[in-house]
């Protein structure tokens, strides 16, 4: 039987603003090209911190491994694990608070607001849901089991222990959460629903839309219509696949583009605005989430506590 691989040791690095430090491994060097750990370093980061600040960091000891911080000079070891914390950027704070929706000893299940983001990724390092939670919560291995898109606001479950982790994320990778959204978008008596919309998303790395293309289907999304008024109406929108944009792409295709969707039907131009224009927030909300627990049995149901404005 294969052996698995060694687990990490545990990171020497407090978290900072409730985001974990860098973990890096120091990989194997066929060549003998990097003669001391600042060859490697400043090779694998000067591009992307620049070189005069990683030799800075350096200097100043924020490259840390179990035993201390490590010198430029130090001889190249293979297998080594470091870790350091980047130099956040100043980052615009959302205006609107995560609401707590429910709190235990594993979960916690939290009312994200539009435009914050779910983890850290980008330019969204500490204003997002996971370094808020942390720290508000004082919860520093709070993680989540899955991500919901920044601009949507809603519900997003998070695990408190690590180690449960993995068995919630498999909840939703084996689709046995429901999850049920809402949005507000124009009304068209001649769009017959309820409908369940099936096509192919891709999504390229770039470019801020995705698209439906020819090809089987990979995504699914059942769309009800529960009252309208004044040509907008509210939907229930029940995915059962989680492609990026799923629910606005088949909105969109239906006709029904969700109101102040900065994408769909048109990409819009005013980018600095675009993302955090918080007038207009787009109108989905993520409503329900509902599973049978992997590690108690208890049945769940969680119904978010925010409304949609258009509404």
């Amino acid at each position: 039987m294969a052996r698995g691989r060694r687990a990490a040791p545990v990171a020497p690095l407090a978290q900072r603003d409730g985001v974990d430090p860098v973990r890096i491994r120091l990989p194997a060097d066929p060549d003998g090209a990097w003669r001391t750990v600042g060859d490697h370093l400043l090779e694998r980061f000067g591009g992307a911190i620049g070189a005069e600040r990683v030799a800075e960091m350096l200097r100043q000891g924020r490259f840390v491994g179990t035993d201390g911080p490590a010198a430029p000079h130090e001889p190249y070891t293979a297998g080594r694990y470091l870790w350091f914390h980047r130099d956040f950027a100043a980052e615009e704070r959302v205006p609107f608070e995560v609401g707590v929706v429910h709190r235990d000893e594993r979960l916690v299940v939290a009312d994200k607001p539009h435009f914050l983001a779910t983890t850290p990724r980008g330019r969204h390092v500490t204003e997002t849901a996971l370094a808020r939670l942390r720290r508000d919560l004082g919860l520093p291995e709070l993680q989540p089991a899955h991500r919901l898109d920044r601009l949507t606001a809603g519900l997003a479950l998070f695990v408190v222990r690590s180690g449960d982790r993995g068995a919630y994320q498999t909840l939703f990778r084996d689709r046995l959460v429901r999850k049920e959204y809402e949005a507000v978008a124009p009304y068209d008596p001649e769009v017959a629903l309820p409908v369940t919309v099936r096509s192919r998303i891709e999504k390229e790395r770039g470019v801020p839309a995705a698209r439906e293309v020819a090809g089987e289907p990979n995504s699914e999304s059942r769309i009800e219509l529960l009252e309208h008024r004044d040509g907008i109406g509210r939907y229930r929108l029940v995915p059962a696949t989680g492609r990026t944009h799923q629910l606005r792409v088949h909105m969109n295709s239906l006709g029904l583009p969700i109101l102040n969707d900065p994408l769909y039907p048109v990409v819009r131009t005013d980018e600095p605005l675009r993302d955090r224009d918080y007038s207009r927030p787009l109108q989905l909300l993520a409503r329900a989430l509902e599973f049978t627990d992997p590690l108690t049995g208890r049945e769940h149901r969680f119904e978010s506590r925010l409304r949609l404005a258009a509404w």
